[in-house]
């Protein structure tokens, strides 16, 4: 049991986390600042602003900087100091680890994207076998490490720290970072153990919610509406490759469910009548024209591609010149499209359904049949449908943006602060308003 001395020994140091943390938020607020402007954003008085911003000037995180004066204002005097976050001090890395493809992005401290890469992952998945998926999910793991150093050698920042990664896998993911062992072989090759295996501190997180997190934060950046539609804080953004996947956002917060399995589809099974219902755009179109092809359908425009080159942006651009077939894959897959939005608007209040992923930029015909069939399956009011305007960068958008976002709630859980800047307990101001967000806790996705 601590006893009031031994709190009042520990005040010191944790009012110095206070105003550190303090400091830290609004640097990563700011372009720059003056102590005036610390102070009236923070509450601390001049004497602790100027003394923590010389222990994090020590420490490497801020530094100050010339040239801040307004145009035409008249200097008295000596001008007062400038500061900034050293953006350039530590990386962000963002990582799509798709089922097929591997993306990776190096960002600073606010954000810029300093390199980008990406690369195929070569290797057979089996749900069912167990000795194949340790297999693939070995070679993922390996896949991602290359991937990672490859990027940061492109940025020139493989000394540099590594503040945080954030990766994106097609599974579910609980709030610990893991995902559920009742999914088999397929969701432990998917995330097969990236929170041990990468440097640094790992945020493993399922790739729809961050397609959505990176469509909301679209949105946010153009208050009046974006590439992406109106701002709203109840979305849906849909990845609709190969399997349908939602990222989900509702009342501006971000839906995880138990073991993470809110957004998961698997649903659709039974409320569509269909044993894949859960299957995505990619493999609807591909499988609904070659069954037609089969049970003899003619469609001079598909017959000829050979069925493992068979794409859904095929049968898209011959429903556009008219391909009879084609243009009932379309319908068909649009009805269903619609049939999902109306689900997700009517269980949660979704206001917006976001197609995203690398179909997004072949989805507005599907989308366009998709609102037409929506007064037929639903009732108002009804869901805004769209395509992103993020592409195949969706993910790992999403993976930099909450890495941005962990930054900026908790700075003093990522950055470190040499305990030799502690300043001595009476030159250490109190702040008795606006006390700083609390840590939370661990480093995981919420």
């Amino acid at each position: 049991m601590s006893t009031g001395q031994d709190r009042g020994a520990s005040s010191p140091q944790l009012m110095r986390q206070a105003n550190r943390q303090a400091l830290l938020q609004h640097a990563l607020r700011v372009e720059a600042f003056t102590a005036a402007d610390a102070m009236a954003a923070t509450g601390l008085t001049r004497a602790t602003v100027l003394g923590v911003c010389a222990e994090l000037e020590q420490a490497g995180w801020l530094h100050e900087v010339t040239g801040e004066r307004e145009s035409g204002v008249v200097q008295r005097g000596r001008p007062a100091r400038h500061y900034a976050l050293r953006a350039e001090a530590a990386v962000l890395i963002g990582i799509d680890a798709g089922q097929h493809t591997l993306s990776a992005r190096v960002a600073d401290l606010r954000g810029h994207q300093l390199a980008a890469a990406r690369c195929a992952v070569h290797g057979e998945l089996d749900g069912t076998d167990a000795e194949r998926g340790a297999a693939a999910a070995e070679e993922r793991v390996d896949a991602v490490r290359s991937l990672v150093e490859e990027v940061l050698d492109q940025a020139g920042a493989s000394d540099r720290p590594r503040l945080l990664t954030v990766i994106g896998v097609p599974a579910p993911v609980d709030s610990a970072g893991n995902s559920p062992a009742v999914g088999g072989a397929y969701w432990s090759a998917m995330n097969p153990g990236f929170l041990d295996a990468l440097d640094g501190t790992v945020v493993v997180e399922n790739d729809a919610n961050l397609a959505v997190l990176a469509e909301h934060a679209l949105a946010e950046a153009a208050p009046g509406g974006s590439s992406s539609g109106d701002r709203t804080e109840h979305l849906a953004a849909l990845l609709m490759g190969e399997r349908f996947g939602a990222g989900l956002i509702v009342d501006g917060r971000l839906l995880r469910g138990a073991d993470g399995g809110a957004g998961e589809m698997r649903f659709l099974d039974a409320v569509l009548g269909d044993s894949r219902g859960a299957d995505g755009v990619a493999a609807l179109a591909r499988r609904w024209t070659l069954e037609a092809l089969v049970a003899g359908a003619a469609s001079p425009a598909l017959e000829t591609i050979p069925a493992e080159l068979l794409t859904a942006e095929d049968v898209f651009a011959a429903a556009h010149e008219g391909d009879a077939l084609a243009r009932e894959v379309l319908d068909r897959t649009g009805e269903r499209l619609a049939r999902i939005a109306a689900i997700l608007s009517s269980l949660l209040g979704v206001e917006k359904v976001v197609v995203a992923g690398a179909i997004a930029t072949a989805i507005e015909p599907v989308l366009a049949h998709a609102r037409a069939v929506l007064p037929e399956v639903s009732a108002p009011p009804f869901p805004h449908l769209l395509a992103s305007a993020l592409g195949q960068d969706v993910v790992v958008r999403g993976a930099i943006e909450l890495a941005l976002a962990r930054l900026r709630e908790d700075p003093l859980a990522l950055l470190s602060i040499d305990s030799s800047t502690d300043r001595p307990a009476d030159q250490i101001t109190d702040r008795p308003t606006d006390r700083p967000t609390p840590p939370t806790e661990g480093n995981h996705a919420p």
